[in-house]
């Protein structure tokens, strides 16, 4: 079981101007990645799984995350919906199942 579960479902940190969350996304990420309280898995799904590609502004981060054992979960569908088959890089792909199971047992689970 997960004690700590992230879910980022979106490419950008609240709502209003996408720049702005943009960079909001990428200063939570980087200080996510310098804390030492990580959380056991993220889930992306909807535009959050761009994060995890190639291409993307906190590709850094990400895989910062993932190489301090962090797992990065993206939906497979979500993947496909925009393309990114071949440019996820950062996170594993896959399937609604796997991620209801977690959200699932999870102690904690929080949506940013």
């Amino acid at each position: 079981m997960l004690e700590k579960v992230f879910i980022v479902n979106s490419e950008s940190l609240g709502h209003g101007d996408m720049d702005l969350g943009r960079k909001m996304m990428g200063a939570f990420l980087r200080k996510l990645w310098a804390n030492d309280n990580k959380p056991d898995a993220i889930i992306l799904y909807n535009s959050g799984v761009k994060l995890a590609a190639k291409g993307s502004h906190v590709l850094d981060a990400m895989q910062g995350l993932h190489d301090c054992g962090v797992d990065l979960i993206a939906c497979g569908t979500c993947v496909s919906h925009y393309g990114l088959e071949n440019t996820v890089e950062a996170a594993r792909v896959s399937g609604m199942e796997e991620i209801a199971s977690i959200l699932l047992t999870a102690k904690s689970v929080i949506t940013v």
